[in-house]
């Protein structure tokens, strides 16, 4: 939760014992109203978004046959479009781990990239990125995995973390649960520790965390 803002003072100790007495200062007086209507919508504001909820889930459509036929797609355009609704999104992907000492998100490219930089903000952590072949500039490690028709490769960077460094994976979707599982061992293969996942959805009829079984996973919606 985000602290409080800080309003303007509208009274202090002395102005408290000097309220009753007969003879007080009108303009004072007047000054505090000011003031106080200078505030109302700052703080009507603050209330009303502290006490907002959000269903995440109103914020996702679907798409029939895409990318392909027989598949329906999860849409997060409307929720990254709606700043709210992101902000409490992040917010939900962050909190399980608040305290946790991390010191580094990872996450893969693309839609990873863009709650893996916002929840390391708000854990107070840097961002890893992990890429397809030939996006990292400098040395890296990398890992091949198999997909349904195929494999994909995954690179990190060689020196992005050292023997103990505490990593949270972030990514936007948990499905069959490959990519994440080869993401994890190219952390681990750098000597970091995986202190959990998180993810803004999972597809529970994939199966995917039986890949990531020895990984504490937090996701936010499930189908």
């Amino acid at each position: 939760m985000q602290n409080e803002p800080n309003f303007p003072r509208l009274w202090s100790k002395n102005a408290e014992t000097q309220k009753n007495k007969p003879n007080s200062n009108p303009i004072t007086s007047i000054k505090w109203v000011t003031n106080l209507f200078a505030i109302a919508p700052l703080f009507c504001h603050y209330t009303r978004m502290a006490d907002e909820k959000f269903n995440l889930v109103d914020y996702i459509r679907d798409i029939p046959d895409f990318p392909k036929e027989g598949i329906l797609f999860k849409d997060i355009s409307p929720l990254l479009a709606d700043p709210a609704a992101l902000a409490a999104a992040i917010d939900v992907l962050a909190e399980a781990f608040q305290g946790q000492n991390i010191e580094y998100v990872a996450a893969v490219e693309a839609r990873g990239f863009i709650f893996g930089s916002a929840v390391a903000k708000a854990l107070g952590a840097g961002f890893i990125p992990i890429r397809k072949p030939g996006k990292l500039p400098s040395k890296t490690e990398s890992v091949t995995y198999d997909l349904e028709y195929g494999t994909d490769t995954l690179e990190i960077h060689s020196d992005a973390v050292k023997a103990g460094d505490k990593v949270l994976m972030v990514d936007d979707l948990l499905a069959t649960g490959g990519t994440m599982a080869a993401a994890c061992h190219l952390v681990e293969k750098l000597g970091a520790d995986i202190a959990g996942l998180t993810f803004l959805i999972e597809l529970t009829f994939l199966n995917g965390r039986d890949k990531l079984q020895s990984y504490p996973i937090h996701t936010i919606i499930s189908y």
